[in-house]
């Protein structure tokens, strides 16, 4: 039957039939690729739903649609680079607009109820189901992320106004960089170890990596340019950006705030900054250190 309704509503089940048909193919591609029998045999059950949720669908709307391969791909993709928990997770998180359309009709149509509380089993199979490296360790990664951020536009900052000179700042950035990277991994490690609630060798190469990564992208504007004062400026802009991308992953992975996290890190990161750079004016003034 067709739904005898306004043409917006009629606009809306059209675009969540497309979501559901590009989720099922979604669901059952990331399905194949998984090396876990027990998260594929979920993946596929859920991407069964998606297929009954579609087809029901259809029945008011009466059009075929076909899937939107560039969205399966990117999902794929993002799956692949970042994790499963996030790609499904941002996918879960993107179908809320359809739960509250069904929740909108679903007094004229209980039919169509069926799907919301099939959402909802969807989210907390997939809260319950996945267990991937880079979520056991996130604490790791956090570690050298954030002591990166925090010690080393510090460090460039106070380089920056000390010595000016862009060339020499990068290279002491980077050789400072690379020391704190191996003494925070060792850090991990003991810790760890210690702990006896993670691989210790993960963990450690999980901070050591993390912080090593944000060094280099901290340090390349002092090496590609001249000018120290614009360097630290790119190098403050990135670190809000890395914060910022950080943080929207944890948020989507793990489902915190990140409103509160990204302010609470850029803050501090930010606050060390600004110290630090004052530093380096009492020591360039008091001291007369400087090139």
């Amino acid at each position: 039957m067709m739904i005898k309704s306004s043409a917006p509503l009629q606009k809306e089940l059209l675009q969540d039939q497309q979501n559901e048909i590009d989720a099922f193919h979604i669901y059952s591609t990331l399905a194949k690729k998984t090396g876990n029998t027990h998260n594929a045999k979920i993946l596929s059950s859920i991407a069964s739903d998606e297929q009954n949720h579609y087809n029901l669908i259809k029945e008011y709307t009466k059009k075929e649609l076909t899937p939107n391969r560039l969205k399966i791909f990117l999902y794929v993709i993002l799956a692949r680079l970042l994790g499963f928990t996030f790609a499904l997770k941002l996918l879960e998180n993107a179908e809320q607009k359809a739960q509250d359309t069904y929740k909108k009709i679903g007094k004229s149509y209980p039919e169509l109820k069926s799907i919301t509380r099939d959402e909802e089993q969807h989210e907390r199979d997939l809260i319950d189901m996945m267990n991937e490296d880079r979520l056991s360790y996130i604490g790791s990664i956090v570690l050298g992320l954030n002591d990166a951020l925090v010690e080393l536009t510090g460090a460039l900052a106070g380089f920056t106004f000390a010595l000016q000179n862009a060339q020499i700042i990068g290279v002491l950035g980077l050789i400072t960089g690379i020391a704190a990277s191996l003494s925070m991994g060792a850090s991990e490690y003991l810790s760890a170890k210690h702990e006896h609630q993670k691989n210790a060798g993960k963990a450690a190469s999980y901070t050591a990596i993390a912080y090593v990564i944000t060094v280099m992208v901290l340090i390349l504007p002092f090496l590609l340019l001249q000018d120290a004062f614009l360097s630290l400026f790119i190098t403050i802009f990135l670190a809000i950006v890395i914060i910022a991308l950080f943080n929207y992953y944890v948020a989507v992975a793990k489902d915190f705030s990140f409103k509160k996290r990204f302010l609470e890190m850029a803050s501090i990161s930010l606050g060390v900054a600004a110290v630090s750079f004052l530093i380096g004016v009492l020591v360039k003034s008091t001291l007369g250190v400087g090139l």
